[in-house]
């Protein structure tokens, strides 16, 4: 593989069932091979999004690079979740784990089963504050916004680094 098959990606890993730190550790450690973590950022513990009678989530943001595609990435990082031992739920429901692609370059990706930008991202200060952490000028493709300023625009006060 040569360096012009790595593609640049952020994901966005969540979970608030069991030992969610050890959750978000687990995770990270299983992306390797096809997916090679070059930055995390800060844990932050949230509120619940979309369905709020649950317990708090602990959220975190990877930038990687991958070889994979799109596709591929999204089956990678669904077998990783079943792996670890995610249940179908409900929409916005508990979970042990959560991974999804945030970005994938500065692709626009708009099918059935992947969406990228994340949708919500604009809306979630628990994904905008981390990749604040990471990278505040990256610019989202569609809204031609840096994630610095659409953290600006939405309330992030119960997004707080957890263990520091």
């Amino acid at each position: 593989m040569g360096f012009l098959d790595h593609h640049r990606i952020f994901l966005g890993l969540g979970a608030n069932q069991g030992d969610r730190l050890n959750a978000l550790h687990k995770a990270a450690s299983e992306l390797s091979p096809a997916v090679n973590v070059l930055r995390a950022s800060l844990i932050y513990e949230t509120e619940p999004w979309g369905y709020v009678d649950q317990p708090k989530f602990l959220n975190q943001v990877i930038e990687a690079e991958t070889s994979l595609d799109p596709m591929q990435l999204l089956a990678y990082l669904k077998g990783i979740e079943q792996h670890m031992g995610r249940l179908p739920t409900f929409r916005y429901g508990p979970r042990v784990i959560d991974l999804d692609i945030l970005f994938y370059e500065d692709q626009v990706i708009d099918n059935p089963f992947l969406q990228v930008p994340h949708p919500h991202l604009p809306e979630r200060a628990f994904v905008l504050a981390p990749l604040v952490e990471l990278s505040p000028d990256l610019l989202h493709p569609l809204l031609h916004k840096s994630m610095a300023q659409l953290l600006s625009e939405i309330d992030a006060g119960d997004v707080t680094p957890y263990g520091v």
